[in-house]
């Protein structure tokens, strides 16, 4: 989340950071938020009953704000298909993973079991299957032999600050579009069927 708030304090920089949401009160990206001036909002979501009730009060606030495009930064909570219908091609996600391999929690720990010898994040478009969208950007890091999860979380962390900015700047130039399930980045044939991702004026940060 601080790495998309200070490339988006930059003049030449596509999208504005204009809100960022949490469902957890002491979530330390609140606090990141208000010194940078962004407005922020917490919805708890234990108080709800059900998933549709909590997102009908995440619409409101993202509607208030006028938020075109959603990036979850830490927000560990499930989506429903009804409300990323509403949102079909403007919620990135980043998964510290080479999607589609390690889907899911603890990615550094199972990819030093597997013996991988690469490892690295992933910039993806939001859909209902887990960590399974349109994939923006990737970027990786030799696995070491003497790394443990926590070495190899920290140069994947890095890789994350990079790529996620980056990600989020194409989406917003209107470089990326959604052909067939997959990303095409700018230069490639327009097609029938191709979902346009907006131009981004105004990010909304959904933070946990």
């Amino acid at each position: 989340m601080a790495a998309l708030i200070e490339a988006a304090m930059h003049p030449d920089y596509p999208a504005e950071i204009a809100l960022v949401l949490s469902n957890r009160p002491e979530a330390a990206g609140l606090a990141r938020a208000q010194q940078a001036g962004i407005a922020t909002v917490i919805i708890e979501s234990r108080p709800f009953q059900d998933r549709q009730a909590f997102e009908h009060e995440l619409q409101r606030a993202l509607d208030a704000h006028q938020i075109d495009l959603v990036c979850l930064a830490g927000f560990m909570r499930l989506l429903t298909a009804a409300f990323l219908a509403k949102w079909q091609g403007r919620i990135l996600n980043i998964h510290p993973a080479l999607l589609p391999a390690f889907k899911g929690l603890n990615t550094h720990a199972r990819a030093l079991t597997a013996g991988v010898k690469i490892h690295g994040a992933t910039v993806h478009f939001v859909i209902p299957e887990m960590d399974s969208g349109p994939i923006v950007a990737q970027a990786a890091v030799p696995v070491q032999e003497d790394d443990t999860p926590h070495t190899l979380a920290e140069r994947v962390l890095t890789l994350e600050h990079r790529i996620y900015p980056l990600a989020l700047k194409l989406v917003a130039e209107g470089r990326v579009r959604i052909v067939d399930g997959r990303c095409r980045i700018e230069g490639a044939a327009a097609s029938p069927d191709a979902l346009v991702a907006p131009t981004v004026p105004d990010t909304g940060l959904l933070n946990n």
